[in-house]
């Protein structure tokens, strides 16, 4: 099988998972997550869980951190004529425009109605499906900052379409950071979400660590629909990369990126020099890595960029062992499932 896996086809990033492997809700505490380490050196897998990761990360590290924070982005209200209307919130555009996603058919001009006052006026659509609109409350429109404290009252946290469940008030605490800090992301950097205070404060006691933000979007959990993963139309997210954060990542000492979204990140400042901006990097086994030398992430979902992202690091036979291991030893997958460490 393995001789006829082509790196450019998108087929070639597709494995079976049995749904009992799909996490629901997570481990509890959360550093009992299980995690696959993989020594690109030695060639060895080892099995371990959170709670043992100071004892396998390699020494006089750097290690960089996505400081972003979830909106309650998912609201639900209806249209004037009374049918039911759900509106993901996705990224902030110009002049109080925003890049949104709605159920169901609207034009231009359709106004929807939310609690709080809150009416949002389609101004464009966009060919991928994507709706631009603008938000108003008491008839005044509203800012970037205006709008989140609003989702923050009425929305709902936009947990994953594969969890296949509503959001619970335990989310508000489990599909955030410890660190979370800027709001903008409609996802979770799931990646930190393993760490517990005594984890996280024994990591920084340990190792250089720092934060940059890149806000999370919708565009995350689209699928490669292309047969060519080059074809992939890749989406863009902002970021911003701070003064330490630049530091570490001109320096040469070794970088540990802890999820997907610091490697593209860390990966596209390297590239453009640019501290903040729109993030489209695609990282796949044509397009490695330049800069980060070590990855600990989550499992992710199949003919997905950031599964290609992983290949970045290692190559796409490798990575479809690791998850094939990962499936035979009954790891948990995507959000809220267990991790993994490349070294």
């Amino acid at each position: 099988m393995n001789s006829i896996l082509d790196p450019l086809k998108t087929s070639s990033y597709d494995y079976s998972l049995p749904k009992e492997l799909i996490a629901t809700h997570p481990i509890e505490p959360a550093h009992d997550a299980k995690l696959l380490v993989y020594d690109r050196q030695k060639e060895t897998i080892t099995h371990t869980t959170f709670k043992h990761l100071l004892e396998v990360l390699p020494s006089n590290l750097q290690i960089l951190l996505n400081d972003t924070k979830v909106i309650k982005a998912r609201i639900f209200g209806h249209k004037q004529s009374g049918g039911k209307v759900e509106l993901l919130f996705n990224k902030p555009l110009l002049d109080n425009t925003f890049l949104c996603l709605i159920g169901g058919k609207v034009k231009v001009g359709t106004a929807l109605k939310f609690d709080n006052d809150l009416e949002a006026v389609v101004v464009k659509l966009n060919l991928d499906g994507t709706r631009e609109v603008k938000f108003f409350q008491h008839n005044k429109e509203l800012d970037f900052l205006a709008l989140i404290e609003i989702l923050n009252q009425i929305g709902h946290l936009p947990l994953p379409p594969y969890m296949n469940r509503s959001d619970e008030k335990s989310d508000e605490t489990n599909y955030q950071t410890l660190f979370a800090k800027k709001y903008g992301a409609v996802a979770a950097p799931t990646a930190s979400l393993h760490f517990t205070p005594e984890l996280f404060d024994a990591l920084k006691q340990q190792h250089t660590l720092d934060y940059l933000t890149l806000h999370v979007g919708a565009g995350t959990f689209k699928p490669v629909e292309a047969q060519e993963i080059l074809n992939h139309p890749m989406h863009s997210e902002y970021y911003e990369v701070s003064s330490p954060a630049k530091e570490m990542i001109l320096n040469d000492k070794p970088l540990l990126a802890v999820g997907t979204t610091v490697t593209r990140t860390i990966e596209y400042f390297f590239r453009t020099n640019q501290e903040q901006g729109e993030c489209d990097l695609f990282l796949n086994p044509l397009n490695k890595p330049l800069r980060v030398n070590h990855l600990l992430t989550n499992f992710h979902l199949p003919k997905s960029t950031l599964i290609m992202l992983i290949a970045s690091f290692i190559g796409l036979e490798k990575t479809l062992e690791l998850y094939d291991i990962a499936i035979k030893e009954k790891y948990r997958f995507y959000s809220y499932g267990d991790g993994m460490l490349i070294i």
